[in-house]
């Protein structure tokens, strides 16, 4: 019994992280929307604060990897919550300022500490305990995480959005003095939930500095450099299709508002709009539990072939509609996402050997797709419309098919080099 509480406990702590970030994570897609309106700024403008969240993650994946190398999972750990700790502290200062760039300069911060908590947890749940059950606590985790990820919108919604909106109209008839007021009083929303966030990164990195948790000893293998990874054809592919899977995912989720906004639906509010988020996310979490049932019963990549069609037939099903049909049909879209990143994952490093390692840490870079895409459908969006954005997550899904199809199969000649010589060593990104 105690054996079995000295993994239980460290794994409750894991999840209940990978809980909290996904929850912070999510609430930038309420940010986008409001920051927007406090800030006075156009689509592409507004997009930017994915880049700079998205953008930490990718320029800080592998110097993090190295840290906690160095000083172990739980030092990351600590030191990933006190990091966001002090990115969610700089919306105080942005907030009194009214500084856009400030805001994203506090955003990329989060993202700092937020790539500390992702790098060491994944790992950290797959080795702790029986490696038989590796797979289900994986599961299990990410689903805590998704929990997180559809409840974080709803709970920005309330704090950042309005069930009754101020009309552009009314905005436009307001002295400078009057504009000045209401756009500070915007900005002070984010306030409460971000410095709530600070106070519980803080507090929650005091409590784990006197958990008990188990070493993990990595074994002293060799990787290679992350450009000896570029010779196999099938993980380079498979890291471009990450950077398209979560580009279009974020891309969808960034712009859902204005989107829902757009749609023809009489009387509906920022605030009731954020509802599609939530659903969105829902969704993602549902398909990740039956994708647990379904993975075992079909093969992968004609699994995300068929998921990525659907997802491009539901986009074209929204953009040829309008109304409540048209934004369901975006909102359908998560559950058919939400199986492609671990086919994607485990497609890419398949059969790497040694450079499995440094072909996840590609991968984990690749999630820069979420930095990328939503500018571009910003600037699509204010050059034309918001629907023309929404046909970037088409060719991203539509790259995916492509790559279920051809782009995943190991060139044979590889294959052949690699025969008698493999080691599946598990990833530590």
């Amino acid at each position: 019994m105690k054996n079995r509480n000295s993994v239980i406990v460290p794994l409750l702590v894991v999840m209940s992280l990978m809980f909290i970030w996904n929850l912070s994570r999510n609430i930038n897609d309420i940010l986008i929307p409001h920051l927007k309106r406090a800030c006075q700024l156009t689509d592409f403008q507004s997009s930017l604060v994915q880049s700079a969240f998205f953008g930490g993650y990718f320029l800080l994946a592998l110097p993090v990897g190295q840290f906690i190398s160095k000083y172990g999972y739980k030092a990351g750990m600590v030191t990933g919550l006190l990091t966001a700790a002090v990115g969610a502290f700089l919306f105080f200062p942005a907030a009194e300022i009214r500084y856009y760039p400030l805001f994203l300069g506090a955003l990329f911060i989060m993202a700092a500490g937020f790539t500390f908590l992702e790098v060491t947890a994944t790992p950290y749940v797959s080795v702790l305990g029986d490696p038989e059950r590796a797979s289900s606590r994986l599961s299990l985790a990410s689903a805590v995480g998704s929990l997180g990820a559809t409840i974080g919108p709803f709970i920005g919604s309330q704090f950042l959005l309005h069930a009754t909106e101020v009309s552009p109209a009314t905005v436009a008839e307001f002295t400078p003095s009057e504009l000045g007021q209401y756009l500070n009083a915007e900005a002070q929303l984010v306030k409460t939930p971000y410095l709530s966030l600070a106070g519980l990164f803080v507090v929650i990195g005091i409590l784990l500095c006197f958990v008990k948790l188990p070493k993990i000893e990595e074994g002293n293998e060799t990787s290679g450099s992350l450009k000896s990874v570029f010779k196999f054809r099938h993980t380079i592919l498979g890291a471009l299709g990450v950077f398209c899977y979560l580009g279009a995912e974020v891309g969808i989720v960034s712009f859902m508002i204005r989107y829902a906004k757009s749609s023809g639906i009489p009387g509906l509010t920022e605030q009731s709009a954020a509802l599609f988020i939530t659903l969105y996310m829902a969704l993602v979490l549902i398909g990740r539990l039956g994708g647990a049932y379904w993975l075992r019963r079909v093969n992968p990549p004609k699994m995300l072939a068929l998921c990525a069609v659907a997802a491009i037939v539901l986009i074209f099903v929204s953009l040829l509609t309008a109304g409540y049909l048209s934004v369901y049909a975006i909102a359908f879209v998560g559950l058919f996402t939400s199986v492609m990143y671990p086919i994607l994952f485990t497609l890419s490093i398949k059969d790497l050997g040694a450079f499995t390692k440094t072909g996840s840490s590609l991968i984990i870079m690749s999630i820069v797709g979420g930095a990328v895409i939503p500018p571009v459908m910003g600037l699509i969006s204010d050059s034309f419309t918001i629907k023309h954005a929404f046909l970037i997550p088409v060719i991203c899904y539509a790259y995916l098919v492509y790559y279920a199809k051809s782009g995943h199969r190991i060139r044979r000649d590889m294959a052949e080099k690699r025969s008698g010589n493999i080691n599946l060593n598990r990833p530590v990104l």
